[in-house]
């Protein structure tokens, strides 16, 4: 089913979240280099209504550019009939699939992992304070994770639409 249109809107969508996505992994890794644990005289009332609205509508955009290009991508294997071979890493296909299936487990990292604890973290649900401390360090691994993960994907990315024929 060759829909043009489609695969064009797909592809720039794809694109354009992938950079919000992964450009707010890169943004957090070199604003924050090594793992800072949250103190125990943090003053949790100084966070002002401003950071919180601001925290709220970063983390929001970065969690929903995550979906656009998870589904983007899924569209554009789907509209060239690939889908199924990627998914299943089969022939030159596994390459883009292997990129695909590293995007999943980003994805399902972020929306699973990172973001229930970064809500306890921020203090967008209530949280005691050590278990604030202790999602810290989770969601500072999990973000990490989704960094290092982003690299080979990249390269997967790039290599499946440009560079089969080195497969």
């Amino acid at each position: 089913m060759q829909l043009p249109v489609l695969d064009l809107l797909a592809r720039y969508a794809h694109l354009l979240f992938a950079l919000v996505w992964v450009g707010h992994n890169y943004a957090n890794f070199i604003q924050n280099p090594r793992f800072v644990p949250l103190q125990n005289g943090v003053d949790v009332a100084a966070l002002n209504r401003d950071l919180e609205a601001r925290m709220k509508r970063e983390h929001g955009v970065f969690r929903y550019a995550s979906l656009v290009v998870w589904l983007s991508g899924l569209v554009m294997l789907w509209q060239r009939g690939w889908l199924v071979d990627a998914l299943l890493l089969q022939g030159p296909l596994a390459v883009i699939g292997l990129g695909a299936w590293i995007g999943t487990l980003m994805l399902l990292n972020l929306w699973l992992v990172l973001w229930p604890h970064q809500k306890r973290l921020l203090g967008f649900v209530p949280a005691t304070l050590e278990e604030r401390i202790r999602c810290s360090r989770i969601t500072f691994l999990s973000s990490r994770s989704n960094t290092i993960l982003s690299i080979p994907l990249l390269f997967l990315m790039a290599t499946g639409g440009h560079g089969l024929h080195l497969y």
